[in-house]
């Protein structure tokens, strides 16, 4: 069977493929949102002096590192439902479940990097913040969350990336994504080889608009240092403590 040009032109252009690669881009920055959230909560709790919210935090990243995606998506789909009733309503739809699984499983991740973030200020920078009078809201503000950006954004941005691959894998709970309306298609035609070529390219625009857009922010926020005898973190501090003043 000969490759089929037109075919791969129409699959490329269709309205259902077009529909499924929104839905794609949807639940990608829902869910990586929703991860943000979750994370930067974790990933704060897990420095508590309280020991059983360590705990709590040390065991959710445990279980949601250790259990397959997979398996996450078709519990939340199918098992979920069985224990709370309530979500056996028609407002429970394959992308609201699609939305809790890949949350949940993503903030796993983004606890770590959020927490490795915050770990890299020097603490020092946070003493320097409060001698000068500031609460430790605006320590974390001003001082804190602009530098730990910086190293959270490569990883964070990758994490982004790795979640709008993963979205393929809610195809097995029937959400109409891009993955799944191509085999879909498929099942019409059995044309594999112009319908998956088709779901690639349109993968891989995604993707290299996401890494485009990666590498805009890592400059954007790369460090900068003004003179000779300053480091990176101490020009750092020194903005971050100006722009602190500034604020007040």
């Amino acid at each position: 069977m000969e490759w089929d040009t037109d075919l791969f032109v129409d699959a490329l252009t269709s309205s259902a493929l077009l529909d499924g690669a929104l839905i794609t881009i949807a639940l990608t920055v829902t869910a990586w949102c929703g991860a943000q959230l979750v994370g930067a909560v974790l990933a704060v709790s897990r420095t508590s002096r309280f020991r059983v919210i360590r705990g709590g935090v040390v065991t959710y990243l445990w279980l949601f590192r250790a259990v397959p995606l997979l398996l996450q998506l078709l519990f939340v789909w199918n098992a979920l439902p069985q224990l709370i009733p309530d979500l056996k309503s028609d407002w429970f739809t394959p992308f609201i479940a699609a939305f809790v699984a890949l949350t949940l499983h993503e903030a796993a991740y983004m606890a770590e990097i959020s927490r490795s973030g915050l770990m890299s200020v020097d603490p020092g920078q946070r003493d320097a913040a409060r001698a000068i009078g500031m609460t430790t809201a605006q320590t974390y503000r001003y001082v804190v969350v602009p530098q730990a950006i910086r190293v959270m954004i490569p990883p964070s941005a990758n994490e982004f990336i790795t979640l709008l691959k993963l979205t393929s894998l809610a195809s097995v709970i029937s959400l109409a994504e891009l993955l799944t309306v191509t085999q879909q298609d498929i099942a019409v035609n059995f044309r594999f080889a112009e319908l998956y070529a088709a779901a690639t390219v349109y993968y891989l625009v995604m993707v290299s608009v996401l890494m485009v857009g990666q590498s805009y922010l890592e400059r954007r926020f790369q460090w900068r240092s003004r003179g000779r005898g300053t480091t990176e973190q101490d020009q750092t501090t020194i903005e971050s403590l100006e722009y602190a003043h500034d604020a007040r």
